[in-house]
């Protein structure tokens, strides 16, 4: 019995040491987070001096040459691993100025990768897109655009996003110019498609009849914002310019002022370019061929700096790696961190990583990914995978209150089929993870628009979610149970009465942007 006694002594000392520690672990790496914090200097760096990172520019690839040199700084192995090639490009100054029937300089940037005009650039007068009942009527029209730029957007009626007329109009006047804007914006739709043509489609018809230049405007319903996204032109520029100016020209046009632009927009080909994930590895100890991955894509749009989609993601990624390697340094399972190419072309960094390591994909414990924007987590899903609970309910235990207390968790929740790379590993059977933010005005603000910049970051949240990925990786990693891949059996889908299906793994796109 005293024998047996001393041993019951043994392991309950082994026990108490062990969450000693664990406590121990945790505590110090939220001070760490709090009182040592490198983001600011990791987004200044990131954002401010090397910009924003479109796959196949140099920016991109000066990107996961910085994060390699920072993650070795923290004495963590990291390389680039190449996966395919882009098209390389790099943008150049851009001004666009009106030159009549005034002298004004306009705000505006030319697109992805957009044709070079010359150092003299192309001035010419503009077009709006006629009202047209069919397509003869439309190319009939199109000859007219020679020598022209083409607008091909639709002028706003207001410039004033719907929460100011909420603030201000009368309920009379809101509800009247919401009505009178939903049937401009069918009356638009509806000519594009008299027109044969659909707002892709329509841009090469343009070109091909002899336009010099496309001007567009995607306002994002926020005062200053719009959506940049990629030229589709093949010879002749495109630029975006803002609502304000947009909507200037489009009104001289239709008053016939006969008003012309003169654009500027230098970029350089650079031919097909490697591609790459930068990849960082913590080796685990004990079970060394287990993997919890710390995902964020690293690429970006370039209308901005690209902070919150998705610098900030990539910046709690690294950080959060930086303090595990400091306070855990010896982890039981190795930790890996995934900074994804070419996630806003479609995924295809981290489907390449998952075409290209099932052994890792093989042994993930779990995977936590951040990608929408600078909020505090608020959402976590099980993501459909049955047991998510018992494992994901254990590790959150040991998060701080005031983190965990504004997370919604969805349990056994759906797999999801795409928006951000966790989607990758999910559809190949990976427990993988989204941690979904708070929008702080996301979509309309900052969501791939030209004011997605350093200033728009609310360090406080984002120090919360190094905090969160940092114990929920280490709690992944020290787990004794290896987490349960069992799939939940999904729904019928009520719109075609068949049985929803889990998501299927799909390649990437390894050659893109070569037209």
């Amino acid at each position: 019995m005293k024998k047996i006694y001393i041993l019951f002594l043994f392991v309950l000392s082994g026990l108490t040491l062990t969450a000693q520690t664990k406590n121990q672990v945790i505590e110090n790496m939220i001070k760490e987070a709090n009182d040592n914090s490198q983001l600011e200097r990791l987004g200044h760096e990131m954002l401010d001096v090397i910009g924003p990172r479109l796959v196949g520019t140099p920016q991109m690839k000066n990107a996961h040459d910085w994060a390699v040199k920072k993650f070795k700084s923290w004495g963590i192995s990291a390389k680039n691993e190449k996966w395919g090639e882009w098209r390389g490009w790099e943008r150049g100054i851009t001004h666009i100025d009106m030159v009549y029937p005034r002298i004004q300089s306009l705000r505006g940037t030319q697109l992805a990768w957009n044709p070079s005009t010359s150092d003299k650039g192309v001035t010419a007068e503009l077009v709006v897109l006629p009202t047209v009942s069919n397509k003869a009527e439309f190319e009939k029209w199109l000859p007219s655009v020679k020598g022209k730029f083409v607008m091909v957007s639709m002028n706003q009626p207001t410039g004033r996003p719907d929460y100011n007329w909420e603030e201000f109009a009368t309920e009379e006047s809101f509800e009247k110019m919401k009505k009178e804007r939903a049937a401009q914006t069918r009356a638009w739709r509806e000519n594009m498609t008299n027109t044969g043509y659909n707002g892709r489609s329509i841009i090469k018809a343009l070109e091909d009849a002899g336009a010099v230049g496309i001007v567009q405007s995607r306002w994002s319903r926020g005062f200053g914002v719009n959506k940049i996204f990629s030229a589709r032109t093949k010879k002749i520029p495109t630029v975006d310019l803002e609502l304000e100016d947009y909507g200037l020209l489009y009104r001289l046009v239709e008053y016939g002022d006969k008003p012309q632009i003169k654009v500027v927009a230098k970029s350089k080909e650079l031919g097909k370019v490697p591609t790459f994930n930068t990849i960082a590895e913590i080796k685990g100890t004990e079970k060394p061929d287990e993997y919890v991955i710390l995902s964020a894509h690293f690429d970006s749009w370039d209308g901005a700096t690209g902070a919150t989609d998705n610098g900030t993601g990539s910046m709690i990624m690294m950080e959060a790696a930086r303090i595990l390697k400091k306070y855990y340094p010896n982890p039981k399972r190795t930790i890996i961190v995934g900074l994804w190419g070419s996630e806003e072309q479609g995924l295809n960094g981290s489907r390449a990583f998952v075409e290209d390591h099932p052994e890792i994909v093989k042994g993930v414990q779990a995977l936590f990914n951040q990608d929408n924007g600078t909020g505090r987590v608020v959402r976590l899903s099980g993501q459909g995978f049955l047991h998510a609970y018992d494992y994901l309910g254990r590790w959150l235990a040991a998060v701080p209150r005031d983190i965990t207390k504004h997370i919604e968790t969805t349990f056994p929740g759906s797999p999801g089929g795409g928006g951000s790379d966790y989607a990758s590993f999910v559809a190949a059977g990976a427990p993988a993870f989204s941690l979904s933010s708070l929008s702080w005005a996301y979509w309309n603000y900052t969501w791939h628009t030209n004011r997605d910049t350093y200033d728009k970051i609310v360090f406080d949240d984002v120090r919360n979610n190094v905090i969160l990925t940092a114990i929920l990786t280490y709690m992944a990693s020290e787990d004794p149970k290896t987490t349960s891949r069992e799939r939940i059996v999904l729904p019928v889908n009520s719109r075609t009465g068949k049985q929803r299906e889990w998501p299927k793994p799909r390649s990437p796109r390894r050659v893109g942007g070569m037209n």
